[in-house]
């Protein structure tokens, strides 16, 4: 049974540095996917990025040169990390999984249907 366990997040002030840590039990990581979602209240789950065994990523525009995600396959693990968040990055971050191959390029964080696995999610808050 494949399952996301994610841990990290918290409470920062603007501008401020959080790191994220989400692992995968019960199959290789190498087959799979990874990707970060983000939801506010209300809101439909968005994707923020992804990484592919290959190394491939994918940002959504909004985090571009302020959030890297970063894969251990040995620890079957993926990483994100924020820098300058900004209070309108408070949300609820997602660690997710869909089948994917090893050799495959980036994967699209444009429909959350895509993915298959979810972890419980995580509180990320930004004060100004």
């Amino acid at each position: 049974q494949v399952r996301l366990q994610e841990s990290g997040g918290g409470s920062v002030q603007s501008r401020g540095s959080l790191s994220m840590f989400c692992e995968l039990s019960g199959a290789n990581i190498r087959d799979f996917c990874m990707a970060w979602f983000r939801q506010y209240p209300g809101k439909e789950r968005e994707g923020v990025a992804s990484i592919a065994t290959t190394g491939a990523t994918l940002y959504a525009d909004s985090v571009k040169g302020r959030l890297t995600i970063s894969q251990d396959n040995l620890e079957n693990s993926v990483w994100l990390d924020s820098s300058s968040l900004t209070p309108e990055d408070s949300a609820v971050y997602y660690c997710a999984a869909r089948i994917w191959s090893p050799t495959g390029g980036a994967c699209p964080i444009s429909d959350r249907e895509d993915f298959t696995y979810w972890g419980q999610g995580t509180q990320v808050t930004v004060s100004s």
